[in-house]
């Protein structure tokens, strides 16, 4: 372990943090044990502090959750909120490539930002609390990445900003809850927009649920998804960014669409031969319309997301569903569709309609072996039961 920057205050979070990566046969042997927990911590505190041996076993925990964000994470530190709010790897390096030159990186938390912008830039990163600067400085190592590295133990609303580059993920845990409201988090929203004025460009790095629809018109706003699953919005700005534009992103494959949400219109039509479900990112920037008028498919109805088509589009922002049959959505014809059916394996879905999942699963007769996909969706103000196969 390398010296730890003076600018670092050590609390006692801090100090417990170093006591345990100077202790590394508790980490080994934490990590090796595989029986009784309790067993072990009775162990482990005849030689080690009972504080210790929680934090080596909270420790492996979150290494093993974190191998879903990190590919480093065995040999990483985390805290559970840290780990919770910190940006997956391909994420912080796909917003890397967009920054040149040196980058403050605010609210740094465990620094998964500080990380990935570290690979290419000088990063200064900032965070009020201790233990986050020290995390951040003990994961820079574990990617080799702390010569690109300062670390500074500050408030951030008190920093001198002007003229620099910037990425920020403001806290969105105060007060031990997690929040949604912008002006709810901290920094909060007149922050953010100051920041916006000041500093040359950057990142505001957002909850995917935030109420940021409206906040930032001089911005660019854009959803990320990562294997499916929307992970953040950003919203861009300054010199980074293209002004008024929503974006959608889809990684890994790094397939991205842009424009305004109010400028595509696309037509409505009756199910056809495929039914698509669109990525979440194009569902919350509302670029679903943009989507479907560029490959060429339709809207079932307003208020419904899926799209169909009689072509599958070679797009990764969307998942493709060959139809069977189209029911009405009623239970009793349900029952009676899957009684003649094939289907061993039925997985559900739906959007807009309540549909009591599991329930329903257990009133279909499934005896057969091919894997089936039912799909509960609004057609022109119907309630309809597409039954699919997957096409991808």
């Amino acid at each position: 372990m390398s010296q730890i920057p003076a600018d670092i205050p050590l609390n006692a979070e801090c100090r417990l943090i170093l006591e345990l990566a100077s202790h590394t046969q508790i980490l080994d042997r934490v990590e090796e044990f595989d029986g009784n927990e309790l067993r072990l911590q009775t162990e482990l505190r005849k030689t080690y502090s009972s504080e210790l041996v929680s934090s080596a076993l909270t420790l492996k925990e979150l290494r093993q959750k974190g191998a879903a964000k990190f590919h480093r994470s065995e040999q990483m530190w985390f805290d559970r909120q840290g780990l919770e709010q910190s940006t997956a790897e391909p994420i912080s390096r796909y917003k890397a490539q967009r920054f040149q030159g040196d980058v403050w990186d605010l609210c740094c938390g465990l620094g998964g930002d500080a990380i990935g912008l570290a690979e290419h830039y000088r990063v200064t990163a900032v965070d009020l609390n201790p233990a986050a600067c020290l995390r951040t400085w003990l994961n820079a190592e574990v990617y080799e990445r702390q010569d690109q590295l300062n670390v500074c133990c500050e408030d951030v609303t008190t920093l001198d900003l002007a003229d620099g580059l910037v990425h920020i993920d403001p806290d969105r845990r105060t007060h031990g809850s997690r929040v949604i409201r912008m002006e709810d988090a901290e920094p909060n929203l007149s922050f953010l927009k100051e920041l916006m004025r000041t500093a040359r460009g950057g990142a505001i790095k957002l909850s995917p649920a935030a109420n940021f629809i409206g906040k930032f018109p001089e911005a660019e706003l854009e959803l990320v998804s990562l294997d499916g699953e929307c992970k953040e919005a950003i919203v861009w700005f300054g010199e980074l960014a293209e002004p008024g534009v929503y974006r959608a992103t889809a990684l890994p494959s790094g397939e991205s669409l842009s424009g305004d949400p109010l400028m595509a219109y696309c037509g409505q039509s009756q199910i056809q031969q495929y039914i698509f479900d669109p990525d979440p990112a194009i569902v919350r920037s509302g670029l679903i319309e943009m989507l479907a008028t560029e490959k060429g498919l339709n809207r079932l109805d307003d208020a419904e997301e899926y799209l169909t088509g009689s072509h599958v589009p070679e797009t990764s922002f969307l998942r493709s569903f060959e139809v069977i049959d189209v029911l009405p959505y009623k239970e009793k014809a349900l029952r009676k569709y899957f009684r003649n059916a094939h289907f061993g394996q039925l997985e559900i879905k739906c959007r807009h309609i309540k549909v009591p999942i599991e329930s329903l699963r257990k009133k279909l007769q499934l005896e057969g072996s091919e894997a089936g996909v039912l799909i509960i969706v609004r057609e022109q103000g119907q309630s309809r039961a597409v039954i699919c196969r997957r096409v991808d």
